[in-house]
């Protein structure tokens, strides 16, 4: 919570009220302005960066346009579109990968669900950390030892299962799995009540950066890239990244497997506001990373590449024209 107060409080400093935009022409020909309402935004865990730019966003909004924003802690990725598509929210954070589940029908949903994307946002970093006498020097050498997968219905353990399987293991019988959200996963880590965490977040995560600077002897990253061909044979979303050395004051980058997130609404979102949102969004870029650095990432040029998740038409319309400025 101190995080999202002290993004409105530096949001509105920056933004000094409500100012006058020149409107973006929608597809229907009507000019590119929601009509006054109120919207949430379901973001993630309060210690994540999902939570901070959520609450970032929200201020953003509702400074700008005539929408009245709220952001909410959630577990997030699966959660998020569960509750999105049952209208407890308007807009949701999301990993890639998730939100390709969701529009195919496959994974943690039984059936396609009726989303769409705002724009292809900032990237999320496996990060998995190890306790350095836990002897796990692979994500195969977890079996039979104790981890933390993530918040239940997270994208976090969407991957940490699928991280698990790529490697040979049964999540369910060669490892004892704990469904922990990040600052529980990371004092029980500092305990030694678990071996390892997973965790998928923008660089850098505070939790973490605090980890490596009091317990940077006891603790170290995780090279999870071997199983990146059998993450890919799951979805083509997967790429090989790395953390850089300087994120958490490491001797070295850390190569690991990046994730696409993703803004997402339901589809019958109307178009004036799915391009309001959009376009308050992506040219608010340097207020946001303010208040993450994340957000520096946000680039209309790029906010469009969304497959297989259907970009939204009314933000479509909004990135194409300010990636046109």
């Amino acid at each position: 919570m101190f995080a999202v107060a002290a993004a409105s409080a530096l949001l509105m400093t920056a933004c000094g009220g409500q100012q006058s935009r020149e409107p973006v022409a929608a597809g229907s020909g009507e000019a590119c302005v929601a009509p006054a309402q109120q919207l949430t935004i379901a973001t993630g865990n309060s210690t994540g960066v999902y939570y901070v730019l959520g609450g970032a966003i929200s201020d953003v909004l509702s400074t700008e346009t005539d929408l009245r924003v709220t952001a909410a802690e959630t577990g997030a990725s699966v959660q998020n579109i569960e509750q999105l598509v049952a209208g407890d929210y308007d807009i949701a954070f999301s990993l890639a990968d998730t939100a390709s589940d969701a529009v195919n029908g496959t994974g943690s949903f039984s059936e396609p669900q009726p989303v769409k994307a705002l724009g292809r946002i900032h990237s999320n970093y496996t990060q998995v950390i190890v306790r350095k006498d836990s002897g796990i020097h692979t994500v195969a050498d977890m079996a039979g030892k104790t981890v933390s997968t993530g918040s239940p219905k997270s994208g976090t353990e969407v991957i940490a299962l699928r991280l698990l399987e790529a490697a040979g293991l049964d999540p369910d019988t060669d490892v004892t799995t704990q469904r922990l959200d990040l600052a529980t996963s990371v004092d029980e880590l500092r305990n030694g009540t678990l071996d390892a965490i997973f965790w998928s977040g923008g660089l850098p995560t505070p939790n973490l950066t605090e980890l490596f600077t009091m317990d940077a002897g006891t603790v170290e990253f995780l090279d999870v890239t071997p199983e990146l061909a059998g993450m890919q044979k799951i979805s083509p979303v997967y790429q090989k990244g790395a953390i850089p050395a300087d994120t958490y004051g490491l001797d070295a980058d850390v190569p690991t497997i990046i994730v696409p997130n993703m803004l997402l609404v339901r589809g019958d979102m109307d178009d004036a506001t799915a391009c309001d949102i959009t376009d308050t969004i992506w040219s608010n870029v340097d207020k946001l990373a303010q208040v993450h650095a994340a957000a520096s990432e946000f680039d209309a040029a790029t906010a469009t590449q969304t497959d297989p998740i259907p970009l939204h038409p009314g933000a479509k319309e909004a990135l194409e024209a300010l990636a046109g400025k």
